[in-house]
């Protein structure tokens, strides 16, 4: 048995340490049977008590071990981030709209909604802007939203009324209990700075922005919205590990062409997913290749019908690969 691999858990250690007494009450009782034999039918009692408490303190172990794989594996919160792309003003109002679809869905499902970092264009949109979402089963139902979403309509600001294409693309980060990156500090280049909007007195007067550049890839991540400069550091370090995930998951997507084939979404940001039409009041998923009509309850927060045809397709194809 692996017993080091108990002993570098948090959650096991102590577990751990008292299996290693009770392996060490064994030699014990071992000598002293072999020095005195009339001790032996004693000893063996010992023994057996002994054993059922050792695989009591195994089982337990790996309870523990298994519980904390599956909070790894489906985690409880993540980032969600948008960012207009193709379009000029008419793309952060699209990416404000998608913002504030998926803040409606994400209320609609009893999770919750923070805004992390945000920047505003001209016309009130959003340039850039994340989000931490947090609740039972969140990854698994948004994790498909990765992609570049692409809108076709007549802007208000249009006169001759022509139908504009713009994009936005959506990153969904899952944030880990434990990050399965290390990062090495002196790849970091952290800045503080006074948080703008809401907050009182405080965010006026003390450096509680913080932005963190990962030298090695141009990575920028920046916190804002937590109250203390360690609450805004602790956060963006855990975005920028979530990031650097995405990008080794993406690493192996992309080495794996033989299996991307075989899957629904391969959860990489550069891929056109999504199509909004207006003109014709339809949402198209190029991946299913199925589309769902009535846009403007879908961009009000309705988005479990095509969150649910992602669950039904995987099911599907997860059935198939075990015949």
């Amino acid at each position: 048995m692996d017993l080091e691999k108990y002993k570098r858990n948090k959650k096991t250690a102590y577990l751990a340490e008292s299996y290693e007494k009770l392996l060490g009450e064994e030699k014990e009782i071992l000598a002293l049977s072999e020095s005195d034999p009339s001790m032996r039918t004693l000893a063996q009692d010992e023994f057996k008590g002994i054993g059922a408490r050792k695989s009591e303190l195994v089982a337990r172990m790996e309870e523990y071990l298994a519980e904390e794989k599956r909070q790894e594996e489906s985690p409880r919160a993540i980032i969600l981030e948008i960012r207009a792309g193709v379009g000029g003003e008419e793309a952060t109002l699209f990416a404000a709209l998608l913002a504030a679809m998926y803040e409606k869905y994400v209320l609609s499902c009893g999770w919750s909604w923070k805004v992390i970092n945000q920047s505003r264009g001209d016309l009130g949109g959003y340039k850039e802007a994340a989000f931490e979402v947090g609740g039972d089963g969140v990854y698994d139902e948004l994790r498909f939203e990765t992609g570049v979403h692409r809108v076709q309509r007549i802007p208000k600001t249009e006169k001759s009324g022509r139908i504009h294409t713009s994009t936005a693309s959506v990153a969904i980060l899952p944030l880990r209990k434990r990050a399965q990156i290390e990062i090495n500090p002196a790849d970091l280049e952290i800045e503080f700075s006074r948080s703008g909007g809401k907050g009182g007195q405080n965010v006026n007067k003390v450096e509680t922005a913080v932005r963190i550049i990962h030298k090695p890839t141009g990575i920028d991540v920046r916190s804002t919205s937590e109250r203390s400069q360690k609450a805004n550091r602790d956060k963006a370090l855990a975005i920028l590990s979530a990031k650097l995930e995405a990008i080794e998951e993406e690493k192996e997507l992309r080495s794996r062409v033989e299996e991307r084939r075989t899957q629904i979404g391969t959860a990489l940001r550069s891929e056109k997913i999504r199509t909004y039409n207006f003109l014709q009041d339809r949402l198209t998923d190029h991946r299913l290749n199925e589309s769902w009509h009535n846009l403007e309850g879908i961009l009000a927060g309705n988005l479990g019908p095509v969150v649910e045809a992602f669950k039904a397709a995987t099911s599907a194809k997860k059935s198939v690969a075990r015949q």
